[in-house]
């Protein structure tokens, strides 16, 4: 989150700056609606289906750097159950034992593919440009 932390940022202050001169938040400082209350009653409910969105993309994408940073012994260490040490681990065996690496890498396919989906499925709902 350290490092993606602009990625957000970007995100946020593009729909601020889309929303701010919407006709509802236009209507809300005509009547002298202050400018904390229309950002928390009007802008960040509206930028916070992008948000959404953005994470559950960026989860897969950190499930496969900590898999990957283990795998190459930089993440956790081999006692520790973590996919990327279970691949790296199995490898050794992969002739004769293909399972070892096989179900770790196929249960982190499908964490990966379901945070994907997750996220596909979020924008379709909360995007409205996508509703018929």
């Amino acid at each position: 989150s350290v490092v993606t932390w602009p990625v957000y940022a970007r995100l946020i202050r593009g729909q601020v700056i889309v929303l701010r001169d919407r006709e509802f938040v236009q209507a809300a400082r005509a009547v002298g609606v202050g400018h904390t209350q229309i950002l928390f009653r009007h802008l960040f409910p509206n930028t916070l289906s992008p948000l959404l969105v953005q994470a559950s993309f960026e989860m897969g994408t950190v499930i496969l750097a900590v898999a990957g940073l283990s795998f190459i012994g930089f993440g956790a260490q081999p006692p520790i159950p973590e996919w990327g040490v279970m691949i790296s681990e199995g490898r050794n065996y992969i002739t004769t034992h293909w399972w070892l690496t096989f179900f770790p890498a196929m249960a982190m396919l499908f964490a990966v593919a379901g945070f994907n989906l997750v996220g596909d499925g979020l924008r379709d709902v909360l995007d409205p440009r996508l509703r018929r």
